[in-house]
């Protein structure tokens, strides 16, 4: 016990010290627009200072495990393999922390039409498989009676960096989609069978928006901000259902919540539920001194209190911004990943 008594004091002292940190993190587009939020508050609240680079999940990723960065952040959650590698190289796991609910939308830019346009799964499959290649054509038709879809070619947009958004959207359609899951499949990146690339949620939403024609898919809130016009997706009950905070809570009402908080909401069975959401993640070292970023007891305590507050009191800020807030279940799961958190061994929040 004597000798873990400097690190004790240091860890009692890290809180008077926090105001003159300054934390790095990296990683996901789709909940940057949140996260701005979080970050800004939690400095005029604490004097904490958070670096966010807005990258897209793929490099939050790499630069998490090349120890670059205090913490990543990712739309999809790490494999089983992935974990396993980060273990054997490091000593320590990753923890995932979900921060939010949000929806990936189809949006797209059709002049004149005005209705929110209906798909289906398999059809949105069809159109990024370049199967369907007008709007007019009879597949969207049959779901949009009484909707006069213009002949425009449809002009595809999709990301061209590691996108957690893209899983989110890969996931699904490999999940209603045979064809999509055998040709192309579900990931971060993947070898799209046609398409223009935009960089980040902000590059396929400005592409889209500038391109008569054009459906790509982007968080929600990038669509709202940008007053970009977004469909309705028929979910897995036969309903047309368009994201919003309510059918989001609905695909999220789960019976039980894994302990390590690795979860897939895509193709929900929820009658009301949006069936292309998420939770969105921060990634973090379990053993916080194995991080090179983490350069002393200070810098650790104050990650483990940021993470702590933007699962309580930073939920207040979501649904503002089109997030859905937590669950209760996905909270109570998060305490205690929290509470394993720890530098040199002593843990950095108190029961």
């Amino acid at each position: 016990m004597k000798r873990f008594l400097p690190l004790a004091l240091a860890l009692l002292a890290a809180a008077a010290l926090a105001k003159g940190v300054t934390l790095s993190g990296a990683g996901a587009t789709f909940p940057y627009p949140l996260y701005a939020k979080y970050f800004s508050v939690y400095h005029k609240l604490t004097g904490v200072r958070v670096n966010y680079q807005s990258i897209g999940s793929g490099g939050g990723i790499r630069q998490l495990f090349s120890g670059t960065v205090h913490f990543g952040a990712s739309d999809a959650p790490l494999a089983d393999a992935k974990l396993a590698e980060f273990e054997r190289k490091f000593g320590t796991a990753v923890v995932h922390v979900p921060t939010a609910l949000g929806a990936v939308v189809p949006i797209y830019n059709l002049p004149g039409v005005r209705e929110p346009v209906r798909f289906s799964g398999p059809v949105l499959a069809d159109i990024f498989l370049g199967k369907i290649r007008k709007w007019n054509d009879p597949a969207l038709a049959a779901l949009n009676p009484g909707v006069k879809l213009p002949p425009l070619p449809i002009t595809v947009v999709r990301r061209s960096d590691g996108s957690g958004t893209t899983y989110i959207w890969t996931e699904y359609l490999a999940k209603v989609s045979p064809e999509w899951k055998e040709k192309v499949g579900a990931g971060k990146s993947v070898a799209w069978p046609t398409g223009l690339g935009g960089k980040g949620n902000e590059g396929v939403a400005g592409l889209v928006r500038q391109t008569p024609g054009a459906i790509g898919y982007a968080e929600l809130v990038y669509a709202v901000q940008n007053k970009i016009a977004y469909g309705a997706v028929q979910n897995r009950a036969g309903r047309f259902v368009r994201a919003d905070l309510a059918s989001l809570r609905a695909a999220a009402e789960l019976d039980d919540f894994p302990a390590d908080a690795r979860v897939s909401l895509t193709d929900t069975p929820a009658a009301e539920g949006y069936p292309i959401a998420s939770f969105t993640w921060i990634l973090v070292y379990r053993d916080l001194d194995k991080n090179r970023a983490v350069k002393s007891a200070a810098e650790a305590k104050a990650l483990a209190e940021l993470l702590d507050w933007i699962v309580h009191d930073g939920q207040h800020y979501n649904e503002a911004l089109h997030y859905a807030a937590l669950p209760e279940v996905a909270v109570h799961a998060t305490e205690a990943n929290l509470k394993a958190l720890r530098y040199r061994g002593e843990p950095l929040l108190g029961e």
